[in-house]
């Protein structure tokens, strides 16, 4: 069994930064891409950031230059750095990952969600 546990998240102001992180645990072989999506009210899930094992990122062009996803593949933790918050950015923030446990089946994981809520 593998999961995913989330924390950070919560109010800020306009401008403002907040910090996400999750943790994926259990019987992992391995994780290939981790990342960050999101779902504001009344709008479909969205692509945030992702990374893959070796390194390489992708952002949504709204949060480029402003957010920046890093992980620790020794940890298993995936983290999104968000900077310049604008009131728009406000959704429940979901961490997904693609992992293989150990059993060598493949699972796509997703976190439970954290609010982000910027207020303007």
């Amino acid at each position: 069994q593998v999961q995913l546990v989330e924390s950070g998240g919560g109010w800020v102001q306009a401008g403002g930064s907040l910090s996400l992180s999750c943790v994926a645990s259990g019987s992992i072989f391995s994780i290939n891409k981790m990342g960050w999506y999101r779902q504001a009210p009344g709008k479909q899930r969205e692509l945030v950031a992702a990374v893959t094992s070796g390194g390489f990122t992708n952002y949504a062009d709204s949060v480029k230059g402003r957010f920046t996803i890093s992980r620790d593949n020794a940890k298993n933790t995936v983290s999104l750095q968000m900077n310049s918050l604008k009131s728009e950015d406000t959704a429940v923030y979901y961490c997904n990952a693609a992992v293989v446990a150990t059993s060598r089946s493949y699972q796509d994981l997703w976190g439970q969600g954290t609010l982000v809520t910027v207020s303007s």
